[in-house]
């Protein structure tokens, strides 16, 4: 599973994408480098598509630990973090709806589904209407880079 992440500091944002089949394998090495790149902050929303997944891999316990590695490196224990899904349609829908399920224990974590880009977007209070259109202003406008 080809996956990638950007950062809209601009924003407070971090796009993370996914391709094929999801692992925990490549998500970890997302994991990893995000958690040590520069423009990392505490506070960003995430913004997860998995609008381009063609399968995941069913490692419910691999998910849970995976989960509780992401809080302890990327969630302030005393803030909040927001994570807005995008999952239209089968397998990203049902990765989606296991991530908002064990998300859901995590006190001061507010996570969501979205099945429409425009929702996605607007839950994170951006007025674009698709993903695209928020990359590529982040790309030629200083203030969303």
């Amino acid at each position: 599973m080809p996956g990638s992440y950007r950062i809209l500091p601009g924003q407070g944002i971090v796009y993370v994408e996914y391709r094929g089949k999801a692992t925990l394998s490549e998500a970890k090495s997302l994991l990893n480098q995000y958690s040590t790149d520069p423009e990392r902050r505490m506070g960003q929303r995430q913004l997860i598509d998995l609008s381009r997944i063609t399968d995941w891999e069913k490692d419910f316990l691999g998910l849970m630990k995976y989960q509780a590695d992401s809080a302890a490196r990327i969630f302030s224990p005393h803030g909040t973090m927001m994570m807005v899904i995008y999952a239209p349609t089968g397998p990203g829908k049902d990765l989606g709806r296991h991530l908002v399920q064990t998300w859901s224990a995590v006190s001061g974590a507010v996570v969501t589904l979205q099945v429409s880009e425009s929702a996605a977007l607007s839950v994170l209070g951006q007025p674009e209407k698709r993903i695209a259109e928020l990359l590529a202003k982040a790309s030629h406008d200083p203030r969303y880079a």
